[in-house]
């Protein structure tokens, strides 16, 4: 079993900024890779970044591409999500993900980022 515990979500004004942690019980070692995800209610899950925590690859949602910045502290065994400049269609629950070496998917409790005009 594998937990991730999520921190840094609230509520905050459009332009301005966000850091999303994820926390995991595991050494990230035991990972290939981690990765952001969003849902807004009555629509689907939506990738919005990954990480390769070993090598350190990222991937972004186009929606994101320079406004987000994924990263990993692989000493903390702890994931972040650096948003800027965020926009009201940011609002949504995020949730952390971790994909173990034997490709089992284990997700965050989720929080809660409220972007207001």
């Amino acid at each position: 079993q594998v937990q991730l515990v999520e921190s840094g979500g609230g509520l905050v004004q459009a332009g301005g900024s966000l850091r999303l942690s994820c926390a995991a019980s595991r050494s990230f070692r035991a990972f290939n890779g981690m990765s952001w995800h969003r849902q807004v209610p009555g629509k689907q899950r939506e990738l919005v970044a990954t990480i390769t925590t070993r090598s350190g690859i990222t991937n972004y949602a186009d929606s994101v591409k320079g406004r987000f910045t994924i990263s990993s502290d692989n000493a903390k065994n702890i994931l972040y999500l650096q948003m800027n400049s965020l926009k009201p269609e940011d609002t949504a629950v995020y949730y952390c993900k971790a994909r173990t070496i034997l490709d089992n998917d284990f997700w965050g409790q989720g929080t809660q980022v409220t972007v207001s005009s």
